[in-house]
């Protein structure tokens, strides 16, 4: 759920000016949102961030992150949103490297994990902006029932169960992801802690 911090006008230069060590903000609209992430989706995020970089890396396709900023959006340049992973294909890379701003380059990929105070609408909403900005592909993941669905811009959409793959298709070649690998284990059932990973 995203929460918004006060009346005041800011401006995405005033966001890098925050301290960010008690909250990530995006910028609505002038307003300074908090961001809030559960735990369950901070380390689902981090999890495929590290799969992704581990594909990528040998073979120098691209670069992902967790939690970076992106003022990317042709139709509101003033906003910044701050998705829980994103990955930028090598050719693009060096651009972005330049900017000692918010990233100014739309993602090839966003990524958004679904934490249980979530309202449908703001993920929606981001859905759409990411996009229309010219993201080529969206995953959003919900630990809860471990379920994800690919969105791609042709506005097909596919849903993924628990035992589903998540596919790089032409963003991320030869990519391959298991939801079971980046979604904790499920409760043990006879009421003892989980196992260890």
């Amino acid at each position: 759920m995203i929460t918004a911090i006060a009346t005041e006008t800011y401006t995405p230069e005033d966001l890098l000016q925050l301290d960010s060590s008690d909250a990530l903000y995006e910028l609505i609209d002038g307003r300074l949102v908090e961001k809030q992430m559960s735990w369950e989706a901070v380390h689902v995020a981090n999890r495929l961030c590290f799969a992704i970089n581990m594909h990528c890396n040998p073979r120098q396709l691209g670069w992902a992150d967790v939690e970076n900023t992106y003022q990317c959006f042709p139709d509101a340049p003033k906003k910044v949103r701050r998705p829980d992973l994103a990955f930028i294909k090598a050719g693009r890379l060096p651009a972005i490297r330049q900017s000692r701003g918010h990233g100014n380059l739309v993602p090839d990929l966003t990524v958004e994990v679904v934490s249980p105070n979530d309202l449908a609408e703001e993920t929606e909403a981001k859905v759409q902006e990411y996009l229309r900005a010219g993201v080529r592909l969206m995953w959003l993941l919900y630990p809860a029932t471990r379920t994800a669905y690919v969105l791609r811009p042709d506005g097909s959409a596919q849903r993924l169960t628990s035992e589903g793959v998540l596919l790089g298709e032409d963003v991320i070649p030869d990519f391959r992801c298991p939801l079971n690998d980046v979604y904790p284990p499920p409760p043990a059932t006879d009421g003892s802690a989980g196992a260890p990973e």
